[in-house]
């Protein structure tokens, strides 16, 4: 099979989808590589690495599209690569359909199979292929918000561990899951006082064996969150439903509860964001503010690391990818249960309810599509 890797060409993205490990594995599996030149530089990755490993270098994005049968990326395809996209073309990427409906209808459009990592799912309900980088941005989520705290920035000027005989920062984060504990991982390591919140008992009662003392564990609902907020220094949205819109928990009005010059970060912003106010952002222009509330809105975060991001991207996706090469994307997702929960479009159908069910379109079951073909 013929394997595009194309270069990252989002604002500041500077991750690749592939290390030359995993070009030398599928080289020798008997696929040809092609990687656009300088995909990897960003990354650390020289072209001669890419080479090295047995790839062919690619002049340009036009031909590294043209010339494959599946397009492996990070981040979904922007406006000016949807003419690239072939009918019947299979790309495997992050999409986030759920918050962008013109980029859902272009690719509908497009004729390709769209599987996206982002709803590739484990029957344990694990997602391996949004984990790593929700670790990440968990991690960072930490990490911009104390950066964006500082006065210069127009924040409160508080330090997030405080120091002898100075409170710490509040530190108040939405959603217990992946990114949820990464960030209270964090943010408690600095010496924060954190707060999580989320709906499920059974996840509180988890977090409450793992998590230091100073990390409180408060079951959701709008009266905890609006108490909570409004003393926050920092507040993270780390909620996830998989493939479908964020629920918009922080409102508007919220805003002016809180105190001036608090920082959101809201990590859910590629699914829409789970606070009312927020909008996606650049590494280049990361923050604005609005009610004298810092938003940071960056959809692509771990794309600010991309050395950690790929490699831990890479290891999770590879043999996912590799399936899709040396199977072709039929079988292998008759073969991958959880691989066939990544598939969002195919045909101009939608096949993830989430993502139909966010633009009020039909949904096709998986299943059903591929048992048409």
């Amino acid at each position: 099979m013929k394997i595009g890797i194309p270069k990252e060409i989002k604002t500041n993205e500077n991750r690749i989808s592939m290390v030359p490990a995993g070009v030398e594995a599928l080289v020798a599996a008997g696929h040809r590589v092609l990687v656009e030149k300088g995909a990897g530089v960003g990354s650390g990755f020289a072209d001669e690495q890419y080479t090295a490993a047995g790839a062919q270098i690619a002049s340009d994005a036009d031909s590294t599209w043209a010339e494959s049968d599946l397009i492996v990326k990070v981040k979904e395809p922007i406006e000016a690569e949807w003419k690239r996209i072939k009918p019947g073309q299979t790309l495997f990427t992050y999409f986030h359909f759920a918050a962008d409906e013109k980029l859902t209808q272009a690719h509908l459009a497009s004729g390709a199979i769209c599987i996206a990592y982002e709803t590739v799912e484990l029957p344990s309900r694990e997602l391996p292929l949004l984990t790593p980088m929700s670790e990440v941005a968990g991690r960072l989520a930490v990490q911009e918000g104390a950066k964006y705290l500082e006065k210069l920035y127009g924040g409160r000027g508080v330090l997030l561990g405080g120091v002898p005989g100075v409170q710490p920062a509040r530190v108040v984060i939405l959603g217990g899951g992946v990114v949820g504990i990464n960030a209270a991982r964090m943010a408690a390591g600095l010496g924060a006082q954190v707060s999580i919140l989320d709906l499920s008992l059974e996840r509180l009662r988890y977090l409450s064996d793992v998590m230091p003392a100073n990390v409180q564990l408060i079951f959701s609902n709008r009266h905890n969150l609006l108490e909570q907020i409004a003393t926050a220094d920092l507040v993270i949205g780390g909620v996830l439903i998989p493939g479908a819109a964020a629920p918009k928990l922080i409102r508007r009005d919220d805003l002016k509860t809180m105190r001036p010059g608090a920082v959101i970060v809201d990590v859910a912003v590629d699914q829409g964001g789970c606070v009312e106010t927020i909008r996606a952002t650049t590494h280049e222009n990361p923050i604005y503010t609005v009610d004298g509330v810092i938003h940071y809105g960056v959809a692509n975060m771990p794309g600010s690391v991309p050395r950690t991001s790929t490699l831990a991207l890479t290891n999770a996706t590879f043999p996912y990818a590799m399936a899709l090469a040396n199977k072709g994307w039929k079988q292998a997702l008759r073969d991958n249960g959880a691989l066939l929960k990544g598939l969002n479009i195919m045909d101009g159908k939608l096949t993830h309810r989430g993502v139909a069910d966010a633009f009020g379109k039909e949904y096709f079951s998986p299943e059903q599509v591929l048992g048409s073909v």
